[in-house]
């Protein structure tokens, strides 16, 4: 089993990721600016409060671990559809090279259906709200994907759908055929079971696939 550092693991898909990390016997250094609220208590998890923007934070949250689950998010409100992001390319541009001189090859990259080269294969409602709501954040996770697919690391750069609080099934898809990339819903609990998969397998490596149920 691994060690795994998963970063913005307070909320949402990173508390979920922490949940079934150590489910699957991994052992978990969770870091999040909250950390000490994650509302767990495991033999297997770490517990790091640290901001994914300090450079020697992150450095530190590295020391002996295997592979890094990034799953940062943002607050949805006015901030966000108003002003540029930049919190998805920042940390990612201190990450990978914190990676690379630690000798740290695994990186698993959460950013959504959208980033990227996905962007343009939503339908017609889908690419209006995109471009009303979603434009700034995912803005800044094109630049975050550049980051990660022009690093040295073994990399699996997931791109969930629209997201749902719905439980963990185990039943969706994994497109990783750009013909086949489309909108669709899936649950926080299934996008965070893909990502504890991809820390032993190298089925999805260097792929960016979207993941809908």
């Amino acid at each position: 089993m691994a060690h795994v550092l998963i970063i913005g693991a307070s909320r949402g898909i990173g508390l979920e990721t922490v949940k079934q990390a150590l489910m699957a016997g991994h052992r978990v250094r969770a870091m999040a600016r909250s950390a000490d609220a994650i509302p767990l208590d495991h033999a297997d998890l770490e517990t790091r409060a640290g901001d994914a923007l300090d450079a020697e934070a992150v450095r530190e949250s590295l020391d002996g671990v295997d592979a890094v689950v990034q799953a940062l998010g943002v607050a949805a409100g006015p901030d966000m559809i108003l002003k540029p992001v930049r919190l998805f390319s920042d940390s990612t541009a201190i990450l990978v090279p914190a990676m690379e001189a630690a000798g740290i090859r695994r990186l698993i990259c959460l950013t959504g259906f959208g980033a990227g080269d996905s962007r343009d294969h939503g339908n017609i409602l889908y690419l209006v709200a995109f471009n009303l709501f979603l434009r700034h954040a995912y803005n800044d996770k094109d630049v975050q994907e550049i980051i990660v697919r022009r690093s040295t690391l073994d990399w699996v750069i997931a791109r969930p759908g629209i997201l749902t609080n719905g439980p963990k099934t185990g039943d969706y898809r994994i497109l990783g055929d750009p013909s086949e990339w489309r909108t669709g819903f899936i649950s926080r609990a299934d996008v965070a079971d893909f990502l504890v998969r991809q820390i032993d397998s190298d089925e999805w490596l260097r792929k960016t696939p979207v993941l809908i149920s």
